[in-house]
């Protein structure tokens, strides 16, 4: 299958400059960073891409054994790259897609030369000597929840996930874009988030890392971004002047002008 069409793989912006690649979160798309390629669209080349499950990439391509782990999203993330044959290019992921970037990235090296983690976290259950902002019971909760009713879920979840509740056409935003995602594959995708613990794959990184967290986030808190701070040798931490867990959607010119700073350092 051609994988710049399962992938619904686009490029934008400067051809001759970097190559960035912007990559989603759970329940999400491409569209959520559209505020971020303006921003970076003159001197960089932007790649963006659907993971299969999301969006408009190939549903037929799903597998839930190949998507049972992150390892398997971030193959996604290879093929993307080796279909463009890109070389060292910047690799920014929101979410769970910043561990899905730490995993592409120790499986080809030659392929992802830097990476920005927006709003990233390794383990979301707490753990002793970790706090990863959900007890064990917390997370069995939502999973039951949105296996039960995916979209009554997406509905209630939405404005928790974003915050701003003074705002809330963005948490309308999420919402919609989690009830656009097929309920079978975003259960899949869901699971192997929730449930995943990429911390000792941190100690891989041996790129130059951006982490960007927000003051008050309730599905990564900072106690998080400390950790992957500490746990990336030579990482830069920022804290944006934002709240809730999509900083690109409620900051997006204090989380553009991060990653134009990190781009510019590189």
């Amino acid at each position: 299958m051609d994988i710049v069409s399962r992938n619904h793989v686009t490029v934008t912006g400067n051809p001759q400059g970097p190559t960035v690649v912007l990559a989603h979160g759970l329940g999400c798309d491409q569209n959520m960073w559209r505020l971020t390629v303006p921003a970076l669209a003159e001197d960089h080349r932007v790649v963006l891409f659907d993971y299969v499950g999301s969006g408009r990439a190939d549903a037929s391509a799903f597998s839930q054994d190949r998507y049972a782990t992150l390892d398997g999203y971030a193959r996604d993330v290879v093929e993307v790259c080796e279909a463009l044959d890109l070389r060292d290019a910047v690799f920014v992921g929101h979410s769970v897609s910043a561990m899905i970037g730490v995993l592409a990235a120790d499986m080809a090296p030659e392929r992802i030369g830097a990476l920005v983690m927006v709003a990233p976290s390794p383990r979301y259950i707490d753990d002793e000597g970790y706090r990863g902002g959900f007890s064990a019971e917390d997370i069995d909760e939502l999973l039951a929840s949105l296996e039960a009713n995916y979209l009554g879920w997406s509905t209630a979840m939405a404005p928790v996930i974003m915050g701003n509740a003074d705002r809330p056409e963005l948490g309308d935003e999420l919402k919609n874009s989690f009830c656009a995602t097929d309920p079978d594959m975003a259960r899949v995708f869901a699971r192997t988030t929730f449930l995943s613990d990429s911390r000792d794959d941190l100690k891989s990184v041996r790129v130059p890392t951006l982490v960007l967290e927000c003051t008050q986030d309730v599905i990564a808190p900072r106690e998080v971004g400390a950790f992957v701070h500490r746990a990336i040798p030579g990482s830069t931490l920022v804290t944006l002047d934002a709240t809730g867990h999509c900083p690109h959607l409620s900051a997006p010119e204090a989380t553009n002008q991060a990653i134009l700073d990190f781009l510019a350092s590189l």
